[in-house]
């Protein structure tokens, strides 16, 4: 059950003379019958030891926390030195932290018992040797497993400043395993969850993806907002929030996190464009509103300069990647495409290579704001599934009801009469 490049890296570390165990996650999951996503292995060697003894194979990555990275094609094993408190030393370049007590540097090493010690959760806390076929379980994490429950090591609030990112892990695993937090983890949650702030934003970014792209998304998102994370994350979508959870904004960002849940499910791909593009339509198209009427600007300007306000205020806080913002404007900007349904339009938006996720941004919309959104769902649903007469007849039928536009002439210019010589 346990990856054979794992168990590989493992036995090299030993015949080395390096202590070193398959650990963490992947044993948690495998206790719980499911498949783990990595391995990862411990060892007491340096991570320039670990380069010595894999050398062309292993890379070292990271500053805050100092990782090797042994590869076998595109299975990659994370390797980790064993980490002790940070009382045992004084070097800056080895342990440094800020005024609230997150770590900005995690490299001071130590042993196996020092290293469960600095582990997040018991049931993370698992150590398996190879050797004589035996788990090392230093803070009774089977019992939590077998309980359901998550208990962080150490004290709670303590572990969470030094990490805010915790917070969040805690409600991934929540959601992902079906499991509960304890009470002494769960109290100070909400009180620091402003900490979060204070996390670069392209980290919290790939946090929101494992939160939300994962196959546990709306279990996740509600879990989120219960301890007042999800506002930390999207404090633009803050705003929109209501008592009875009613509002445009939170009906849509459920319905694009059940569409993912189900794609996951299905072993479809999925993209997280699409994802923001759905959470925050309707900031959007508010603030197009608002610059159409107080700014007097027409349909497509307002929608290039919201949408990179709305962009701007997104990423401030989740460092999206420009492949992903760009991916997110051609869906919003398609919104318009897709009302344009006479002559050529609807055989050119549909040639589009995102036309597919804006069609399922307006089929979302329609089950939120029906009227005239179902409409324009249902006539681009029949168009795609038509043969080329019947999206004929469909556009010249359309352009028989479509408004007819008023032409305005100008007057020629008569040339004047030459003066006489």
């Amino acid at each position: 059950m346990i990856s054979k490049n794992a168990l590989t890296v493992v036995d090299k570390l030993n015949r080395n003379g390096y202590e070193a165990y398959v650990v963490g996650g992947c044993l948690r999951d495998l206790l719980l019958g499911k498949k783990p996503k990595d391995f990862d292995v411990a060892t007491n060697a340096r991570p320039e030891q670990i380069q010595a003894v894999f050398q062309r194979q292993c890379r070292l990555v990271g500053r805050r926390f100092r990782l090797a990275h042994v590869m076998f094609g595109r299975d990659i094993i994370e390797v980790a030195t064993f980490r002790a408190n940070h009382t045992e030393s004084k070097n800056e370049n080895q342990a440094r932290q800020n005024e609230d007590g997150m770590l900005l540097r995690d490299n001071v090493y130590g042993t196996l018992e020092q290293d469960a010690e600095r582990r997040d959760f018991t049931v993370n806390a698992l150590y398996y040797n190879p050797k004589d076929n035996t788990i090392h379980d230093y803070y009774q994490g089977i019992e939590d497993l077998k309980a359901g429950k998550l208990r962080l090591i150490g004290n709670p609030a303590t572990r969470y400043q030094e990490d805010p990112v915790r917070m969040l892990r805690s409600v991934r695993f929540m959601a992902k395993l079906d499991m509960f937090l304890d009470k002494p983890t769960e109290e100070p949650i909400r009180q620091l969850a402003p900490l979060l702030r204070n996390i670069p934003p392209a980290r919290l970014f790939d946090e929101s993806l494992k939160l939300l792209q994962a196959g546990f998304g709306v279990k996740a998102y509600r879990l989120m907002r219960e301890y007042g994370l999800f506002e930390q994350l999207f404090p633009a979508l803050t705003p929109y929030f209501t008592e009875k959870n009613d509002s445009f904004a939170e009906r849509m960002i459920e319905k694009a996190l059940t569409s993912t849940d189900e794609r996951v499910a299905d072993k479809l791909r999925i993209n997280p464009a699409f994802l923001f593009a759905a959470f925050f339509w309707y900031p959007l198209r508010e603030k197009v509103e608002m610059l159409k009427n107080e700014g007097g600007l027409n349909n497509h300007d307002a929608y290039a300069l919201a949408s990179n306000e709305i962009l701007d205020q997104c990423c401030s806080a989740l460092a999206a990647p420009r492949r992903h913002t760009g991916v997110i404007r051609d869906i919003w900007f398609l919104q318009l495409q897709l009302m344009k349904r006479s002559g050529k339009y609807p055989a050119t938006t549909m040639s589009h290579p995102k036309f597919r996720a804006a069609y399922d941004l307006l089929a979302m919309r329609a089950e939120i704001e029906g009227g005239e959104a179902i409409e324009l769902a249902t006539w681009w649903h029949e168009y795609q599934f038509s043969n080329e007469e019947q999206r004929h007849n469909l556009v010249k039928e359309q352009n028989k009801n479509a408004p007819k536009k008023k032409r305005y002439y100008r007057p020629r210019k008569r040339n004047k009469p030459k003066a006489a010589a």
